[in-house]
């Protein structure tokens, strides 16, 4: 028995667990032509919340954390049958960053978001006073992923929350379940009517009904393909986006590492979730020095790992989430191999294999115009290459059209941070890797074709609000001294003023000064005679 993929009812979306290929619920489909209504009352809604003080608004989130983890088993079950990943992968990358994420933006948005002043730098205008706002956008549409149906979205809705937006929350069609979890958490936070709302159907349908109700930012995690599809529609209303589209990630392993760290560390980053990360590790590049050492240790450490059903505690992986991306990785393993690629370990099958598995597989003899290497292959597996000099790995890393995150791994933290700075991405770990997202604090996006924008931490709490910059004077004036009347007495007194701030010397600051000072009285503080 395999697993379906994409069957569904009409009015219906219906979850199936991909490890097993059973039915484990369903959910009604959202009536599109009631998304007007919708809008109306997110923006109602909207109205309301952004009228609560940061406070308030954060205990909203702490009352969800606490819901969070009164129920994290029940969460934990309900997302590992939903996508396939183990419980154990669930609890740790799902469901315990959401509530470290109610537990910082609750306790750091007020900080982030409040008024700041903004220095006058001139002299010329003494007069003048800033401060720049952060306002919230209205409706924030949510399009979320199916790799991580819970933290990925819960993270942005609770930063779109604290920043006073209203959410409108499209969950992947392969993961409706864990959609319904997500409204259980928020419910237990008694927000204002319409404030949060789920869509269930067709992302496509969805997105352009967004658009046709004029929605004020979309977030989007998914395909480079679908991301570039949402710019084309958003240009005509110039709806603002957030795009997280995908990494082809690199590891590079120096002749210094601890190779103890540096093989766990490729193991869990490129194996968890079945490799379906955006940030996982997807090519591994070890100097020459070390290669055959760290090789054998990958090996006896894929060979280790056990992939199966993963709602027990005897498996390290599960299944993949979806019949179309386990293809996807089928072809570009088989691809690699035609081309003289190797496959040298694989992890071992443990209980039914119903479901979308692919083993956790290792790789060599691999090169840059395999599809393997060039493109992400989204899956549980690793290819491992040699590099000699540290310029050549860094050219290696860069070598691709995503950049979403990389690592270095090395006992020397000088040449990590240096090296760190050549990487093309938007974040480096050093010894480290896959791990950032759960970092509320820690901002999160990639360059070239991962995307645009950022989520999580300030930048992520920033891409929630619109800035907007208040002016005013502390003396009350006529007029600035660039007004009306235009006229010579004008023009030699913008001249001193110039002169004044920047005076070639000691004697031309004195003189434009005695004969600015005049000017400015007569000019800001008098009538214009007509």
């Amino acid at each position: 028995m395999t697993a379906p993929q994409d069957i569904q009812e009409p009015g219906l979306t219906i979850a199936y667990n991909p490890a097993t290929g059973k039915e484990i619920g369903h959910v009604p489909n959202t009536d599109l032509n009631k998304l007007p209504e919708m809008f109306a009352h997110a923006r109602s809604a909207q109205k309301i919340w952004a009228k609560r003080t940061f406070k308030e608004r954060a205990r909203a989130l702490r009352k969800m954390r606490d819901y969070i983890v009164a129920n994290a088993d029940e969460l934990s079950d309900i997302v590992s049958k939903s996508n396939g990943k183990t419980r154990i992968d669930a609890l740790a990358t799902e469901v315990l960053p959401c509530s470290l994420a109610c537990d910082w933006y609750s306790r750091h948005a007020e900080k982030v978001l409040k008024d700041k002043k903004l220095p006058i730098d001139s002299i010329l205008f003494f007069n003048k006073r800033t401060v720049m706002q952060r306002k919230a956008l209205g409706v924030v549409g949510i399009i979320s992923p199916w790799n991580y149906p819970l933290s990925i979205p819960f993270g942005e809705v609770v930063m779109g929350l604290m920043a006073g937006n209203a959410i409108l929350l499209k969950v992947a069609a392969a993961t409706p379940l864990v959609g319904e979890a997500i409204n259980r958490i928020i419910e237990a936070a008694n927000l204002p009517k319409g404030l949060f709302q789920q869509i269930v159907g067709s992302g496509g349908a969805v997105s352009n009904a967004f658009f046709e109700q004029g929605i004020d930012k979309i977030f989007f995690t998914g395909s480079v393909d679908v991301g570039k599809q949402l710019m084309e529609q958003a240009s005509k209303t110039l709806t603002p986006l957030s795009l997280e589209l995908g990494g082809n990630d690199p590891m590079l392993v120096f002749e210094d590492a601890d190779l103890e760290r540096a093989t766990n560390g490729a193991a869990w980053a490129g194996y968890q979730n079945a490799g379906q990360s955006c940030g996982g590790v997807e090519r591994v590049y070890v100097h020459e020095s070390i290669y055959d050492e760290f090789l054998q240790l990958m090996i006896e450490k894929t060979k280790a790992l056990r992939h199966g059903v993963g709602q027990g505690f005897n498996v390290d992986m599960g299944s993949m989430t979806t019949r179309g991306q386990l293809n996807t990785v089928r072809k570009h393993v088989d691809e690699a191999v035609k081309k003289g690629a190797r496959i040298v370990a694989q992890s071992q099958p443990v209980g039914p294999q119903n479901g979308h598995f692919y083993p956790a597989t290792l790789m060599v003899d691999t090169t840059d115009d395999m599809l393997l290497i060039r493109d992400e292959t989204f899956g549980p597996v690793i290819p491992v290459m040699k590099f000699a000099t540290e310029d050549e790995a860094i050219a290696m890393a860069n070598n691709s059209h995503l950049a979403l995150t990389s690592s270095i791994w090395t006992k020397d933290l000088d040449r990590a941070k240096r090296v760190a700075g050549l990487l093309e991405s938007g974040v480096t770990t050093i010894n480290d890797h896959l791990y950032t997202h759960g970092l509320s604090e820690m901002p999160w996006g990639g360059w070239k074709h991962s995307g645009l924008g950022r989520t999580h931490g300030h930048e992520g709490l920033l891409e929630m609000t619109h800035a907007k910059a208040v002016n005013w004077d502390i003396i009350p004036s006529k007029r600035n001294i660039w007004w009306y009347p235009s006229n010579e007495e004008t023009y030699k007194g913008l001249l001193n003023a110039q002169r004044f701030v920047y005076p070639r010397d000691a004697k031309e600051f004195v003189s434009s000064a005695a004969k600015l000072t005049p000017f400015l009285v007569k000019k800001m503080f008098t009538r214009w005679k007509i």
